[in-house]
């Protein structure tokens, strides 16, 4: 049996239309330090989002707990499944007592993951970021974690051919001031990091931020600490019936911004895919194979 994926803060986002102002305010403060700020007593938190504690209790059981502590026991549930070692995400799956073949119960537990992230994506924020990562006047660069690196790889990969000045930052940490020298307020670093989240992606992610880059960051349904200071975030579901979560997801919105920016300068792309081509002709790197480019791409 899948784990739940309704997080407290999407049941904040999606009520909050529906609250009153102090429950606004509330949600707010809970809000900008998430979980942690839901996990101090009622009255510290009353206190800090200058509310009453009755608007506090109000508020949880509009969200559907029965009061505070059931919400605090959903928040602290979720910070137990963001640090869950690899071996315990796949007790969480069971063995499906062999009923179905993993292929099946895989591809059902992506497909999920895939509607539900996609049904909490804003298109506005998806053409924001495309439109973003098509200027030509900024500078991009990509960098993932442990895991999700061939994800940021794929990425960094295609969008060189599409348009110039992207990079994507080396695996040791060691060399990324030198990158950040480079950085400004014309810079775009997009970042990838699902739990467990990463320290020396969020320190570098602070330190781009703070030289005025804009930060793109793709992460699970719980969240990295990166969003604290990301100007945009893409949220994946990621769990799947393994002892290792599935990144499908968070590609699927990664091609999507691919084909987008290719979309929006094709002129340009089209120029840079053709002379491209031509050197690899003229280097003999590839081999012609009936009118098929490199890696599977049409002519």
């Amino acid at each position: 049996m899948a784990p739940t994926t309704r997080l407290v803060k999407q049941m904040i986002q999606d009520s909050m239309d529906d609250l009153t102002r102090s429950e606004r305010q509330l949600a707010s403060v809970l809000l900008q330090d998430y979980p942690m700020a839901g996990l101090q007593s009622i009255t510290r938190l009353a206190t800090a989002a200058g509310v009453s504690t009755p608007t506090v209790i109000r508020m949880a059981r509009k969200l559907g707990f029965e009061g505070f502590p059931a919400l605090q026991d959903a928040l602290r549930a979720e910070l137990a499944a963001q640090i869950k070692k690899p071996i315990s995400k796949r007790d969480d799956w069971g063995s499906d007592d062999g009923a179905r073949h993993l292929l099946s119960r895989f591809a059902e537990a992506v497909s999920e993951n895939m509607r539900h992230t996609l049904d909490r994506i804003d298109p506005a924020l998806f053409d924001t970021v495309a439109r973003v990562l098509a200027d030509t006047r900024r500078t991009v660069y990509v960098v993932g974690g442990r895991i999700t690196r061939s994800n940021a790889d794929y990425l960094f990969n295609h969008l060189q051919i599409i348009r110039p000045h992207v990079t994507q930052l080396g695996n040791s940490t060691n060399v990324w001031p030198q990158y950040l020298l480079d950085m400004d307020d014309r810079t775009v670093l997009v970042i990838f990091d699902i739990r467990r989240y990463e320290a020396d992606l969020e320190r570098l992610a602070k330190l781009a931020s703070e030289r005025g880059a804009t930060v793109v960051l793709f992460t699970d349904q719980w969240g990295s600490p990166i969003g604290r200071v990301a100007d945009f975030t893409f949220h994946g579901l990621v769990e799947a019936p393994s002892s290792w979560d599935s990144t499908i997801a968070l590609m699927l919105i990664a091609e999507a911004l691919i084909a987008e920016v290719q979309n929006m300068r094709w002129e340009e792309a089209r120029e840079r895919i053709e002379e491209l081509e031509a050197m690899f002709s003229s280097t003999r790197l590839f081999r012609s194979q009936g009118g098929l480019k490199p890696d599977g791409c049409e002519a």
